[in-house]
């Protein structure tokens, strides 16, 4: 592996040591037959140097989940590795070349009981960036989110589901008027807690989600919405 830069650094170190216990209060149960899924959590550097996250924004036209905003990835194919999966999926959904890419390590498992799914993100470094291409028939539109943007205090939320369900949340966006919530919002927010990148931070104020995002979702309050994987 070739030498991270100095600001990726702290992720690939939590990453050896953070637990699911950190992240979410779903974890798989010992003996439970999950579905598999892979997201990839890619890092990046902008054209002038700064730190992104790159995220995609679902297709509109969706049944299910449409405009949400997720890491790209999906469901493990047989046969597949959790590290074949996220670039697989990275290929189709954004024409992402796995050569471009330097991957760093995984965060622990993580388990959705309403869908029984048990998704692992990859992390990657985008280290030989190239372009990206949305595919129409998956993805609205690609964001390269500045990680000083996710940090700061003006752009974090809490997120407010009909079900009751509360959860941290991010304007992003050139205007940032579109919500990151839910189980991808989760991950970054307590990734960032544990890095102590994000722990002196306000609630913020509470958004109700807009009713394009609520299509097909869930309703109990337990449910850590927002996964982007297929049925």
């Amino acid at each position: 592996m070739s030498e991270l830069p100095e600001w990726l650094q702290p992720v690939a170190e939590g990453a050896r040591t953070i637990t699911a216990d950190h992240l979410t209060r779903f974890v798989p149960p010992p003996d439970a037959q999950t579905r598999k899924g892979a997201v990839l959590m890619l890092f990046a550097e902008s054209s002038t140097g700064d730190p992104e996250l790159l995220l995609t924004e679902r297709a509109h036209h969706m049944r299910s989940h449409p405009g949400q905003v997720s890491f790209p990835g999906g469901h493990i194919d047989p046969g597949e590795s959790v590290l074949q999966a996220a670039l697989r999926e990275a290929w189709e959904e954004i024409g992402l070349v796995s050569d471009e890419i330097e991957v760093f390590g995984e965060l622990p498992e993580l388990w959705l009981p309403p869908t029984n799914m048990a998704v692992t993100p990859v992390l990657g470094y985008w280290q030989r960036r190239g372009e990206v291409r949305a595919s129409p028939a998956e993805v609205h539109a690609i964001h390269h989110v500045a990680l000083a943007e996710l940090l700061d205090p003006a752009n974090r939320i809490t997120v407010r589901h009909p079900s009751g369900w509360l959860g941290p949340g991010f304007l992003i966006g050139e205007d940032h008027d579109l919500i990151l919530w839910g189980f991808t919002a989760g991950i970054i927010s307590r990734l960032f807690d544990y890095l102590g990148w994000g722990t002196e931070r306000e609630p913020g104020e509470v958004r109700d989600l807009p009713a394009h995002m609520l299509q097909g979702e869930h309703t109990r309050a337990d449910l850590a919405p927002n996964t982007k994987l297929r049925e």
